[in-house]
């Protein structure tokens, strides 16, 4: 390699993002220290072997970046993928490309940069963390305050109550109990309690013995016996008769039933979680429900707070929504326009996380490709216009979204202020401003914070 390269050598050597070029004939000719830390491979090992057997990497083959920029002249810039180091770990990076010239203007190969994402990676499943478990994912401090409580509750063994309005998830929360529980090798059974009479409600949970009555030719297990192990799901519990809730009582005192036609009775071990969206203490108080069972089921309560008052989540569910039903159906609508949103954003939910779907559902049928706009969402939420929507809640959509942009560019940046008002395009004292008004919460220490400390 020519003497008048050296300093440049020095300098590649001492950054730390890797770096290797390749000649054309895709043999590694050069290859920094930094590339030796990240892949785990030596400089000798490297060195004249083809790159895709150095590197292991999501990006070879058709997807190669390099090729792409021998291909066209044209550098790629951060470019995420992962390659499989030498003890065969997933390291998440970012590259770039470009053209290796010679003095004469030739092309005599390629370069390319690439970024150990490791830290980046972890702080953003340390952040999504922070806003999901299990299945169950939100920005808002009401559903914040259960995230905290909900692994502690899916360890125990103790009967769950979950309230809420209709729509507003319910059975997704014992969904998500069940999945974090001792218990998630097990089944979850889930039953609709107001969807049965009680003749078939009574078959369906404790099942029957063969000529228990006309028609039952063999014996059924019920859903007890189903989720032996596992968990039941009890979905609206409050519309139990009060003759099939002194048999509820029973399992839940005793931990035993008897299928009808039985002679002796059978024992469950599933945990159980009920549901409703009635006022269970003020059916109490009217004589509709026993005391007793309130007391029983009433051991750990959650109550779900209805979409209207923990409308910050809107955007994140419309992106969660859309992004399923990609999958689903095999296209790419790419989002939901700004006014589209700001439409949902000042609509109240009467049908909550129900609605929600169902509306967003509907618009992406509609929709070809590109955004989900004004036009694509259902009438309910049109056929008055934007003169219904007033500037109160105009304003209070625009601020939502703005705390949502202004999270989303602190993510990014690892909770650098500078950078993300940079990337924002704002003043970093106007971001400040931003932040205290709308209530943000930071992390106790910033990127800029960390960095610092990493230098010192």
């Amino acid at each position: 390699m020519p003497r008048d390269l050296a300093p440049t050598e020095a300098i590649l050597e001492s950054i730390s993002d890797g770096v290797f070029t390749i000649d054309m004939e895709w043999r590694i000719m050069s290859f920094n220290r930094a590339a030796e830390e990240i892949t785990g491979v030596s400089r000798k090992e490297a060195i004249g072997q083809l790159c895709s057997e150095v590197f292991r990497s999501s990006m070879c083959g058709a997807a190669c970046a390099l090729k792409q920029t021998l291909k066209t002249g044209k550098p790629v810039i951060g470019k995420s993928g992962y390659i499989i180091d030498s003890e065969g770990n997933r390291t998440p990076i970012s590259i770039s490309t470009a053209v290796l010239r010679d003095s004469d203007g030739r092309v005599v190969g390629g370069a390319e940069t690439f970024r150990d994402l490791s830290d980046v990676e972890a702080l953003r499943q340390e952040l999504e963390g922070k806003f999901q478990v299990g299945d169950l994912t939100s920005r808002s401090p009401l559903m914040q305050r259960l995230f905290e409580v909900l692994p502690a509750i899916a360890a125990s063994p103790s009967t769950v109550l979950i309230s809420g309005e209709t729509g507003t998830g319910k059975e997704l929360v014992a969904q998500t109990i069940h999945s974090l529980s001792p218990r998630n090798q097990n089944p979850f059974v889930a039953v609709n309690c107001g969807a049965l009479p009680d003749t078939l409600l009574e078959s369906e949970l404790f099942g029957y013995k063969t000529g228990a009555f006309t028609g039952a030719h063999k014996d059924k297990p019920g859903r007890f016996a189903l989720a032996r192990g596992g968990t039941i799901f009890l979905d609206e519990i409050g519309d139990v008769s009060p003759a099939l809730q002194v048999r509820l009582l029973r399992v839940l005192q005793e931990r035993t039933y008897e299928p009808l036609g039985a002679t002796r009775s059978e024992v469950t071990d599933a945990r159980v979680i009920v549901a409703t969206n009635k006022d269970i203490s003020d059916q109490v108080r009217q004589g509709f429900f026993r005391e007793d069972l309130y007391y029983r089921i009433n051991v750990v309560r959650f109550e779900l707070p209805p979409l209207r008052r923990r409308k910050e989540d809107i955007p994140l569910l419309v992106d969660q929504f859309i992004a399923r039903f990609n999958r689903l159906q095999q296209k790419s609508v790419q989002g939901i326009a700004a006014e589209a949103l700001s439409l949902l954003m000042a609509h109240d939910w009467p049908g909550n996380i129900r609605e929600l779907r169902n509306a967003i559902e509907r618009a992406f049928i509609l929709c070809s490709d590109g955004f989900i706009g004004i036009t694509l969402l259902p009438g309910e939420l049109t056929s008055h216009g934007t003169a219904t929507i007033m500037d109160h809640d105009v304003r209070s959509a625009h601020d939502i979204l703005d705390a949502q942009a202004i999270r989303t560019a602190l993510e990014r940046n690892s909770f650098n202020r500078l950078a993300a008002a940079r990337e924002l395009g704002i003043h970093k004292t106007t971001l400040f401003r931003r932040i205290k008004k709308l209530g943000i919460s930071l992390p106790v220490q910033n990127g800029r914070a960390r960095r610092k400390k990493k230098l010192k």
